[in-house]
């Protein structure tokens, strides 16, 4: 009997974790849209224009993975979101696949019922400062430092002033945009967040010469994308999608010369990265066009960090830790294949 029952609880978890798999990708499909998350506006990651339409980094990873799906990179709904809602969101079904500039940590993975894809951006904390004030996060004692809430950046800050014996008053904010406003009206004497977003504001302000961001970082932040635990299929949709942009940008593929290449190469690699050869993308449920219409509509890696971020930007952020491996940088795609 004891074995009966064991029997049909590992049959019934079977059909359970079948139930979990089988969801998201194929509700997507029947919805006819992504439902995408981002932030509620980060200048060259997420931000709307007059229209409503947004745009930035990861949006464009957002449209990455609808032109997986659909091979058109408009059939998706951004939904922003204040990071202290964000994985509520994500867990309701909500969103489908979760961005908003969030960082992949162990506690987030073990206790909110989520996985991370791949990183989208290597970043860190910073402080920005008046300029010429000090030089330095560890002159800051006794100041009033502005941040977010919801996020990695409270305990991070916490953490730094507490192993350097510092004592401040760190004031949360609902949101990155009343955070920096505290500062600019001098409610704060610093501002801490990732350090592309503190570039990213301070591009926007009317005088960013008067302001600094220190050099010294407080912390690791790997932006990445996060879907529930338990849906694998709809995890290497995600993954993968995401692994095309930097697979192009390792083989010299770009949307203005992959139709050149598919045409002349003979390298296999790259034909089956454009679904030439080989049925790659039947394997995820997806047409075998998908990664080649990833590259032809959205880019590689390298096209949607310059628009975006780098230096066709205002931001004019320096490639770094984001270049590709290639080229001393972190970003490596495995083999698709």
């Amino acid at each position: 009997m004891f074995k009966a029952l064991a029997g049909l609880a590992a049959v019934s978890c079977l059909v359970f974790a079948g139930d979990l798999q089988a969801g998201t990708l194929e509700n997507v499909k029947a919805r006819g849209q992504l439902k995408c998350s981002s932030t509620v506006g980060t200048p060259g990651f997420s931000i709307a224009d007059a229209n409503g339409r947004h745009t930035g980094l990861e949006i464009d990873f957002c449209r990455a993975i609808a032109t997986a799906i659909f091979g058109d990179p408009e059939k998706v709904m951004i939904v922003p979101l204040l990071p202290a809602v964000r994985f509520t969101a994500l867990q309701s079904g909500e969103v489908d696949v979760l961005f908003g500039t969030t960082t992949w940590t162990l506690g987030r993975e073990t206790t909110n019922g989520s996985l991370f894809a791949t990183v989208t951006y290597y970043d860190g904390q910073g402080i920005m400062v008046r300029s010429g004030v000090i030089n330095s996060p560890k002159e800051l004692n006794g100041a009033t430092v502005c941040t977010n809430q919801g996020s990695t950046t409270e305990l991070n800050l916490t953490d730094f002033f507490r192993t350097n014996g510092l004592k401040n008053e760190i004031v949360a904010y609902s949101t990155q945009e009343e955070a920096l406003q505290a500062y600019v009206s001098g409610r704060c004497d610093a501002f801490s967040t990732d350090k592309s977003v503190l570039y990213a504001f301070r591009s926007k302000l009317p005088d960013p010469e008067k302001h600094a961001v220190l050099q010294e970082t407080l912390s690791k932040e790997p932006l990445a994308a996060s879907v529930r635990q338990g849906d694998d299929p709809w995890y290497n949709v995600v993954k993968w999608s995401s692994y095309v942009l930097h697979a192009a940008e390792e083989a010299g593929l770009n949307s203005k010369n992959v139709d050149s290449v598919a045409s002349s190469t003979n390298d296999p690699n790259i034909l089956r990265l454009l679904g030439k050869e080989g049925k790659i993308g039947a394997s995820m449920g997806l047409s075998n066009q998908w990664a080649y219409n990833i590259i032809k509509k959205v880019g590689a890696y390298d096209e949607i960090f310059e628009r975006n971020i780098g230096k066709d930007s205002p931001l004019k952020i320096d490639r770094g830790l984001n270049a590709s491996w290639k080229k001393g940088g972190l970003h490596y795609a495995p083999p698709i294949r």
